[in-house]
């Protein structure tokens, strides 16, 4: 790998730690304030909310300027959103600004893969990044408990900066305080980070319209190379499977939370222990995917998705942590042997059709789009009075059900487009030998 590879991994540590651990702070923060339970699981769609509005411009800005510096103004953004909770902004809204930042971040964190890396590296890659992913968000998490525990917060609240009323008066809002000087040094590893010598594919402007109306030009664009990705037989179905594997991946760390609530009798401390179990399970898949597939041999682990809708409506009849950390550690080793296959070969298609930054932009718009569906779907059940365990039966329900027509698509393909996706598979597979 190059050099430059491992100085976007370190960026990517640390700004995802600082999000997880951030999740975990917001939680608390509504807990202590009195929030209903449906408002804590809504932090999840809202920090999608940003990436599917602005999905369209965030692709077309990841490609226009070098992708270190997009992850920079990124994370200030995230700062932004961190002062917002801490001045006295809803949590809800302040983390929806978090989220803009995030939906900022990400085309230029995997767009500058397929600009640094050949074809042949980036499952291996995808492995290395999604592992590494998967470690800020164990640590994110654990994090994020520990500093609104009792020790860790005891000793923030009790740091004094003279003549300053820094306002910080609850655990909640010292854990926050605190992640806003890890995204700083996130963002310094964003200046570190080398410009690659692609060319920059600059907006479309034009000095006789207005800054909306030229940004509103690229809607057209955008809806364009979101059609291409959709039409084409493999990253149509990796696509799919990315989205519905991230739609609920992204909310099942406030699942897991509500479950361990219920069924184990956990606070919000202990309980972000157990989201974590699950990421180990999903970094231990991503390393052994990285090693042992092949970009041609992607579709193969489709079936793995059924299996973990399956699994989550199993997690309802648990209510022993022994019991309950392998079933977790499996139930996250199954999304990440699932993923990074399916991850490597959209990038692949999207780079080749359209450029990385747009194609990125366009994966986030649906994955996004599925995470503030399927949480709302979430939070609503709670709302009208669904329980926790009904509500994710329901959930674990509708993730196999949507897996499973995804795998009888794929199929569907296989079948009556014989000629095109063999050939698309040859492709990958040169590109992976070369």
């Amino acid at each position: 790998m190059k050099r430059g590879f491992y100085t976007i991994m370190s960026a990517q540590f640390f700004s995802s730690l600082a999000d997880n651990a951030l999740f975990v702070a917001a939680v608390e923060l509504l807990r202590t304030g009195g929030a209903p339970e449906w408002q804590r699981a809504a932090l999840v769609p809202m920090f999608a909310l940003f990436y599917v509005v602005l999905a369209p411009f965030v692709g077309a800005f990841a490609d226009a300027l070098p992708k270190g510096k997009v992850m920079f103004v990124s994370n200030a953004i995230k700062v932004v959103g961190c002062l917002m909770m801490l001045f006295g902004s809803h949590p809800l809204m302040a983390y929806a600004v978090v989220g803009l930042g995030a939906a900022a971040y990400s085309p230029a964190k995997y767009g500058i893969l397929t600009e640094l890396l050949p074809a042949s590296q980036l499952v291996k890659a995808n492995g290395w990044i999604e592992g590494l992913t998967i470690a800020s968000i164990i640590l994110g998490v654990l994090l994020g408990g520990q500093l609104v525990g009792m020790h860790l917060s005891g000793m923030l609240l009790n740091i004094n900066i003279p003549w300053l009323d820094t306002g910080v008066d609850t655990p909640a809002e010292a854990a926050i305080a605190a992640l806003i000087l890890v995204y700083a040094l996130a963002a310094w590893f964003n200046t570190r980070i080398p410009h690659t010598g692609v060319e920059m594919r600059p907006l479309r402007a034009d000095e006789s319209r207005s800054v909306l109306s030229n940004a509103f030009s690229l809607l057209p664009d955008f809806w364009a190379c979101n059609g291409r990705l959709w039409r084409d037989k493999l990253g149509q179905i990796s696509l799919a499977t990315t989205t519905l594997f991230w739609g609920a991946g992204g909310n099942l760390k406030f699942i897991v939370l509500a479950w361990a609530g219920v069924a184990l009798g956990y606070n919000t401390t202990q309980a972000s222990a157990l989201t974590g179990v699950v990421a180990i399970g999903t970094a231990v898949g991503a390393v052994v995917a990285s090693m042992r597939m092949r970009l041609d041999m992607a579709t193969k682990v489709i079936p793995l998705g059924i299996a973990m809708g399956l699994l989550l409506i199993l997690m309802v009849f648990i209510s022993n942590i022994w019991v309950a950390i392998p079933f977790l550690i499996v139930l996250g080793g199954l999304g990440g042997y699932l993923v990074v296959p399916m991850n490597a070969l959209l990038q692949h298609r999207g780079h080749n059709l359209m450029g990385a930054g747009r194609s990125i932009a366009v994966q986030n718009f649906n994955e996004q789009a599925c995470i503030l569906g399927l949480g709302a779907f979430y939070s609503l059940s709670l709302k009208f009075g669904l329980s926790v365990f009904g509500a994710i039966i329901t959930f674990g329900l509708v993730v196999a059900g949507i897996m499973w027509i995804i795998r009888r698509w794929h199929q569907q393909n296989c079948i009556h487009y014989t000629d095109e996706v063999n050939h698309l598979l040859q492709i990958a597979r040169h590109d992976t030998h070369h």
